[in-house]
């Protein structure tokens, strides 16, 4: 999506400009609140600019709205925290409808062991447990400052707060707390992973097609 951005931004600046999002989302993960900066030299009113990018960017790209940001804004190093939902679908049969922004589970979750767990996830910690081997960052200690997790109908939804996030982190989790609601995992052994910080250890990495970034946290005044 990045490219069709940059893209849709050459033609109505005539400039070559790179953009820098909130953050980077896994291919097949979605995006209703990402953020996007960038710099430009050309005074294009913004109500034009939203115009031409709604016009010049594919329909699974929406620009939701344009504002000018503060000096030295940046939309990655300028976040304060992300807030990240996952959709797990634990109905009999899967979803047509939902199957895109879903992670079907064939058998019933136990969404009060999984909240149960969950709370191991909360505080700073040492998440190595729960980053991608490839991921090349060295210092895994993060901050989450919520993890809810809510029965809604056929689907065990969960809410992730923090500071930042490493690779597939959230992914990860999401795998971990899957073993816990299957009655494979106690809600305790969630701690032990997290204390022991052996990836090898944790639940698989939860399909990307059920996480999807719902807003990026800013100083006041927000862009």
């Amino acid at each position: 999506m990045q490219g069709e951005l940059e893209a849709a931004l050459r033609r109505i600046t005539r400039e070559e400009r790179c953009t820098r999002a909130a953050g980077r989302t896994d291919a097949g993960v979605h995006a209703v609140g990402q953020v996007v900066s960038f710099e430009t030299e050309r005074d294009v009113p913004l109500l034009g600019l939203h115009k031409g990018l709604c016009s010049l960017t594919p329909p699974d790209l929406s620009i939701l709205r344009a504002e000018e940001a503060p000096p030295g804004f940046d939309a990655r190093r300028s976040a304060l925290g992300k807030h990240y939902l996952y959709r797990f679908l634990d109905a009999i049969c899967p979803s047509a409808t939902r199957h895109r922004f879903t992670h079907w589970v064939a058998r019933p979750l136990d969404a009060d062991a999984m909240a149960r767990a969950a709370t191991h996830l909360v505080g700073r910690h040492d998440f190595h447990a729960f980053q991608a081997s490839d991921d090349p960052r060295q210092d895994s200690v993060r901050t989450v400052s919520r993890v809810e997790v809510t029965r809604r109908g056929d689907e065990v939804v969960c809410s992730v707060y923090g500071d930042g996030f490493l690779k597939n982190m959230v992914r990860i989790m999401m795998g971990t707390l899957m073993l816990v609601g299957l009655g494979k995992k106690t809600p305790d052994w969630v701690a032990e992973v997290r204390d022991i910080a052996d990836r090898k250890l944790a639940g698989p990495t939860a399909p990307a097609r059920g996480l999807c970034l719902v807003e990026v946290f800013y100083p006041d005044p927000a862009p």
